[in-house]
């Protein structure tokens, strides 16, 4: 008979976790009071998880056994001492957050367990924000986790999960000083280069000063060889008209 703090049968939702006593074992299972006001019944198939012969062998009358509901019907409560899965894989869903624990690292990621027929798979680029090189940097067997489902194939049964996803998205902001600096920066870039071509201009006009001055120079040299050539050539010529007036004195001598 049922008592005030009990819940209806109707009430129960699957995968709730009772607890009972075996009233009665049959060849097709065994008959369990659960505490509610009709039966719970297990089927040799519930049993275990391996394949069971008799159920004797599993359960006994009188054992007190923990068991999950597997659904309500009208006149009982189908019950399973298999314990079921967190999540079937039809209620598995993008967006879902998700526990579970870490149960194998590879390199390329860890695989967590959240209670589904398959691990759900953490990549590597999907533990946290920033570059990972092994999941063994922010992870470990054995640690429980939070995590968002990323994808499900079904047909594939790949379950794609994120601890990232879950964390704070980091953004870089550059402070003022640096955009101060940078604006700097780009003054003294134009500055040197107004400077730089102030240098060049100012070295163009002192080479273009030496070289008139060069100029002025060669062409005074030039001047002063002309000049010496001019009085050499002069002397030559006033020595030659001397000899020859001697001569012509001694081969026709005056009278005086």
């Amino acid at each position: 008979m049922a008592t005030p703090d009990i819940a209806p049968a109707v009430a129960l939702e699957p995968k709730t976790k009772l607890s009972g006593k075996v009233l009665k074992t049959t060849l097709a299972g065994a008959l369990v009071d659960v505490g509610q006001s009709i039966p719970g019944v297990i089927h040799i198939s519930q049993l275990s998880k391996e394949p069971v012969n008799k159920v004797e062998d599993v359960v006994k009358e009188g054992q007190t056994v923990d068991v999950w509901v597997r659904r309500v019907r009208k006149d009982r409560i189908e019950l399973t001492m298999v314990e079921p899965l967190a999540f079937e894989w039809k209620e598995l869903e993008p967006d879902m957050i998700v526990k579970g624990k870490v149960v194998r690292l590879e390199a390329y990621g860890a695989f967590v367990d959240i209670g589904a027929e398959r691990p759900g798979m953490i990549h590597v680029s999907e533990l946290t924000h920033g570059y990972v090189k092994t999941p063994g940097e922010v992870v470990k067997e054995g640690d429980e986790v939070e995590a968002k489902v990323l994808d499900v194939n079904r047909k594939k049964k790949q379950i794609r999960l994120s601890l990232k996803a879950l964390e704070p998205e980091v953004k870089e902001f550059k402070p003022a000083k640096k955009e101060e600096k940078k604006g700097r920066g780009k003054r003294a870039a134009r500055n040197e280069t107004v400077e730089a071509a102030a240098r060049e201009e100012a070295k163009e006009q002192e080479l273009t000063a030496m070289q008139i001055a060069w100029q002025e120079a060669l062409n005074k040299a030039n001047d002063n060889r002309s000049f010496k050539v001019k009085r050499v050539k002069s002397g030559t010529s006033q020595e030659q008209e001397d000899i020859l007036h001697r001569t012509l004195e001694k081969r026709f001598p005056t009278g005086g």
